[in-house]
């Protein structure tokens, strides 16, 4: 019996070309995610880096300033910071992919998003809304809690950016920005104020005024606007009492021995824990106030509970985090040649920067206690997911060069476009 032996597969001449029996190797999979996640500039993969490494610094220490509170609600160590790991898994993809998005598409859906944010704003004062803390700006969807305001804060950033570019007329006179975007902030603060949740809605109105800055708004008009909210934000102080007494024993450096208990609870206790903490800290997890002593210790005030866990040393290394990402922002301004991505770029600035610099100074004394968390570090899933969102959005405008986006050939032996940088301000100031 004659067996026959299949024909021996020679190895092709590299001269005649790749053989067709020879398939080529699965790359197109590896190449699209490569494509999906590329880009070009070290302003992209600075912000991304620092924002991820706060994501993960702030997980670290929901889990130690929680652990007790968790045990105590929940009887389990790990309730909140399960939580927390949840909303980073959403909010991370919504970030990658935020910055994905070509910047057509934010000015496409700027106005429906600020309508989305005030209608759901709205839902608070419904059935599912409900109060927190004396704040009333929280609803219920589902097994969820969210917080609209949050969403309104995003909506803020890319509707203020498309409104004061494609009406650039209105700049110049200080009437028709009242008209133009006064009714639409007036409606979104408003419903926060309503709420009685003050921190928020400072956030929000400098959020506005920090797109108003970077647009070209006279400094002088910028000034009087200033004035008029904060008569305004007297007025609303004034007719709480909880709330001008907690502001009277601020403004008294909370030394009267009768507010300590009271009015400047949350304040001693945020001193004590970092007195407590030193120079290096009493050590990760160690931490004595988060035992009930400092309240929100997992959200507005976790500032004191890393002074006090990670001393001086960990708070100073938040605060030059947040320096890194400030440069970042300030990069990415100079660098953007769009006046949507400039004003867009800034609202998102001032409202993560001057977020972190409200609540570290609440801990710190300086501010009343104002009752908002610190970007990216804080328990929270609305105000997570909304921050990365929005860096998400900065990221956007990062990914490649402004000549590149138009369409213009890298310049010879990879030299940077130009050697002057384009002015910060969209428009021209006059003071």
């Amino acid at each position: 019996m004659t067996t026959t032996r299949p024909p021996r597969r020679h190895s092709p001449n590299p001269a005649q070309g790749p053989s067709s029996e020879t398939p080529a190797p699965p790359r197109a999979a590896v190449v699209a995610v490569r494509r999906l996640f590329a880009a070009e500039t070290p302003e992209y993969f600075l912000l991304l880096g620092t924002t991820l490494f706060l994501v993960v610094f702030g997980l670290v220490m929901v889990l130690s300033s929680s652990s007790i509170e968790s045990y105590v609600n929940d009887k389990d160590f790990f309730a909140t910071a399960t939580r927390q790991g949840l909303y980073a898994l959403i909010g991370v993809p919504v970030m990658l992919i935020a910055a994905r998005a070509p910047l057509s598409f934010w000015k496409r859906w700027a106005r429906i998003a600020v309508f989305v944010g005030i209608g759901l704003q709205l839902l608070v004062f419904t059935p599912l809304g409900y109060a927190y803390g004396g704040n009333r700006n929280w609803i219920h969807l589902g097994s969820f809690n969210a917080q609209p305001s949050e969403l309104v804060k995003l909506a803020f950033i890319v509707w203020l950016g498309w409104i004061l570019t494609t009406r650039r007329e209105i700049l110049d006179d200080w009437r028709r920005v009242l008209f133009t975007i006064g009714p639409l902030v007036g409606a979104a603060v408003g419903l926060v104020l309503v709420g009685s949740d003050l921190g928020t809605a400072v956030i929000l109105v400098s959020i506005v005024l920090g797109a108003l800055f970077y647009a070209g708004i006279r400094l002088r008009v910028i000034a009087a606007a200033i004035a008029m909210i904060s008569v305004i934000g007297l007025v609303f102080v004034s007719i709480s009492l909880s709330r001008r007494s907690r502001i009277e024993a601020w403004l008294g450096g909370c030394t009267d021995p009768s507010k300590a208990e009271s009015d400047c609870y949350q304040t001693t206790h945020g001193w004590q824990s970092l007195a407590h903490g030193g120079l290096f800290g009493v050590g990760l997890g160690n931490s004595t106030g988060k035992w009930s002593w400092v309240p929100e210790a997992d959200n507005d005030f976790i500032f004191a509970i890393i002074g006090e866990e990670l001393g001086l040393v960990g708070a100073i290394l938040v605060l030059a985090l947040f320096v890194v990402l400030t440069i970042c922002f300030v990069r990415i301004i100079r660098m953007s040649q769009d006046p949507f991505a400039k004003i867009a770029t800034s609202a998102a600035m001032v409202w993560i920067i001057g977020q972190a610099l409200v609540n570290i100074a609440v801990v710190l004394g300086l501010l009343p206690v104002l009752g908002v968390p610190l970007p990216l570090v804080s328990a929270g899933g609305s105000a997570l997911i909304t921050t990365l969102a929005a860096i998400g959005v900065v990221l956007s405008f990062a990914r490649t060069r402004p000549a590149e986006r138009a369409g213009v050939p890298p310049p010879a032996g990879g030299q940077r476009r130009g050697t002057s940088r384009p002015s910060t301000r969209v428009g021209t100031v006059e003071q």
